[in-house]
């Protein structure tokens, strides 16, 4: 039985970054796969002009968007699996009604890999901002305080809190998943998820401001898009309690910054970041300078395991498509508008 071909187009610098090299190898023992050739990425055209014949198309970071020509020549194509995060710009709406779904056409995205990494950073960021480790670490570094008496030496802490997670999303799931050992109640923001599956996730289905209410330390998990433009803002910020934490690892646009700013700068709460809006932070952003505000420079994806987890799921999903199975992390595209 004849091979199903993959056409891959991302570089080899990205290749390195998502399979350990055994997974490679057997990525193209399973599959007739031909593999970019070139450091450099694919552009549209050369996509359109190569696809003919293939039943499969791997992209990855740096890829171009497809154009109908891909898809006028690509009559076998069955799936497209993004070896990366987002795959909206992969696909117009358009696209979508005339090609993907008379088609089948399955668009498989690897988020779900990356979000391993980004939950493991939340939860690090819950606990070190809440017990203020930087503050210690600095402080026996740069004084000579043992035990700096104006940094609090006790309080709440991950382990018996109240956690406030907005937005059951895929890293939102992995965080609640990850809270389970730590003895934390659980609140959750999310107006698409159902009674079922908060019983089933063993979370409590509150609306926003009860969340923000009542919270010890709230992480944020929401999707860029237009709905959620600056929905955590003054309102929200004003019901934490004193001393709670805020945790961003999704996007600073779901934040109004501005409003951010005046809540950290009053001293009422804790604030740690790894996304801003704007990203980078200018040098002079005053938000750098609030003792009371973590930042870090949006690194929470990084990490071995969910880079080669991305590898991985990838050929999974092609595995699964091919035979006909249901594909783990296959985008719904019923819910295109709702995509980050």
């Amino acid at each position: 039985m004849a091979q199903q071909k993959v056409l891959y187009i991302p570089p080899q610098s990205h290749t390195d970054r998502v399979f350990r090299p055994e997974m490679f190898q057997r990525f193209q023992e399973l599959f007739d796969v031909t593999v970019n050739p070139d450091p450099e990425q694919y552009t549209t055209e050369r996509v359109a002009a190569e696809i003919a014949g293939y039943d499969a198309l791997v992209t990855g970071w740096g890829s171009p968007p497809m154009s109908d020509e891909v898809f006028e020549n690509g009559e076998k194509l069955q799936i497209i699996a993004h070896s990366a995060g987002s795959v909206k710009f992969l696909v117009t709406p358009e696209q979508i009604e005339k090609y993907l779904k008379p088609r089948g056409i399955t668009i498989f995205s690897a988020n779900h890999a990356i979000g391993y990494n980004v939950a493991e950073a939340t939860i690090g960021l819950l606990i070190m901002a809440s017990r203020r480790w930087p503050d210690f670490i600095l402080s026996v570094r740069m004084t000579d305080h043992w035990r700096d008496p104006h940094i609090p030496g006790n309080g709440q802490y991950l382990l018996g809190a109240t956690v406030g997670v907005v937005a059951a999303s895929k890293v939102g799931r992995e965080v609640i998943r990850m809270l389970q050992p730590f003895y934390c109640r659980i609140l959750c923001y999310d107006p698409y998820l159902t009674a079922e599956e908060a019983e089933e996730l063993g979370v409590e289905k509150v609306e926003l401001n009860d969340l923000f209410k009542q919270s010890d330390l709230v992480t944020v998990h929401l999707p860029k898009i237009p709905a959620t433009q600056k929905m955590i803002g003054a309102e929200q910020l004003g019901l934490m309690k004193e001393g709670a934490l805020l945790v961003n690892t999704s996007r600073g646009a779901v934040i109004d910054q501005a409003a951010l700013y005046e809540a950290a700068k009053a001293r009422r709460i804790w604030v740690a970041l790894d996304v801003t809006d704007p990203e980078p932070m200018p040098p002079e952003d005053p938000m750098r300078r609030l003792p009371n505000v973590y930042i870090t420079p949006h690194v929470s994806g990084a990490g071995f395991y969910g880079y080669f987890k991305i590898g991985e799921t990838t050929v999974q999903a092609l595995l699964d498509r091919f035979a006909g199975r249901p594909v783990d992390g296959g985008v719904p595209l019923e819910n295109w508008d709702r995509l980050a």
